[in-house]
């Protein structure tokens, strides 16, 4: 598993440095970021954030959701295949909303924070579990428990990350 972390987290990062082409390649004949460009709410900072922080609820509460009900299923390593294809969908959705921002770069950062904030409000929770992580019941090891919390630490923190190079500090072309 600690494989598969570490792989991810490479991804991630080839992903973020290739941030400009990946911004490029998506344009703005993109039904969503056309509408997104003539949504008069989306271009205040606050909204846009809002409605971010709304997409990035949904994404994580919608993984979550089909990861709790495949667990059912004895398919191995189909929860990879599922985080992976969330990874790509958040992306795509967060390149389509910088593209849609025609404000201020300021107000794209502020933009970017508000939507991204929740990872952090995530990871903060995450590190009250640490902090707060007993036993069941006596003698039971919390070890494995501390491994997860751990790594969920790890994915929300890169996710804060990722979602605020995206969105708030991500390269606008502004000759397209």
């Amino acid at each position: 598993m600690t494989l598969f972390l570490l792989l991810g987290l490479v991804g991630v990062f080839v992903i973020i440095m290739l941030r400009k082409a990946i911004v490029l390649m998506q344009g703005n004949n993109n039904k969503l970021v056309r509408m997104l460009q003539h949504t008069k709410w989306y271009q205040q900072h606050w909204f846009g954030g809002g409605f971010l922080f709304i997409v990035n609820v949904v994404l994580f509460t919608g993984v979550g959701l089909v990861l709790h009900l495949i667990t059912q299923l004895s398919i191995p390593f189909i929860h990879l295949l599922i985080m992976i294809g969330a990874v790509i969908t958040s992306i795509v959705l967060w390149v389509s909303m910088n593209r849609g921002w025609q404000g201020s770069k300021k107000n794209r950062l502020k933009m970017g924070f508000l939507g991204s904030s929740f990872y952090m409000v995530l990871a903060l929770y995450i590190v009250y579990k640490l902090i707060t992580l007993e036993p069941s019941f006596p003698g039971d090891d919390t070890f494995m428990a501390f491994i997860g919390l751990l790594f969920g630490l790890i994915v929300a923190i890169v996710a804060f990350i990722t979602c605020m190079i995206f969105t708030g500090l991500s390269y606008q072309n502004k000759s397209q």
